[in-house]
């Protein structure tokens, strides 16, 4: 098992793992993870993850199925912003 960092931005706060603190939490998952596993397991709609950064480099959408976290990564996701 591996211990990876989830940040989640936005309305994405609301399927963060319990004990969660301000976007933020330690998460436990099989070594055999990615991206994408990780946010299904936690609910998160995947059309809804506009911009997901591994360790601060963006993760393209074709790479989330396939690209592995290690070991104490940092995988930050948030959702499309509009504004004006």
């Amino acid at each position: 098992m591996r211990q990876i960092n989830i940040k989640l931005f936005a309305h994405l706060r609301d399927f963060m793992p319990e004990k969660g603190i301000r976007g933020s939490a330690t998460y436990t998952c099989p070594d055999d993870n990615t991206v994408n596993s990780v946010l299904r397991t936690l609910n998160v709609p995947l059309e809804h993850c506009h911009l997901v950064l591994l360790n601060g480099v963006f993760v393209l959408p074709e790479n989330r199925e396939t690209q592995n976290m290690a070991d104490g990564d940092t995988l930050a996701v948030w959702p499309p912003v509009a504004g004006g």
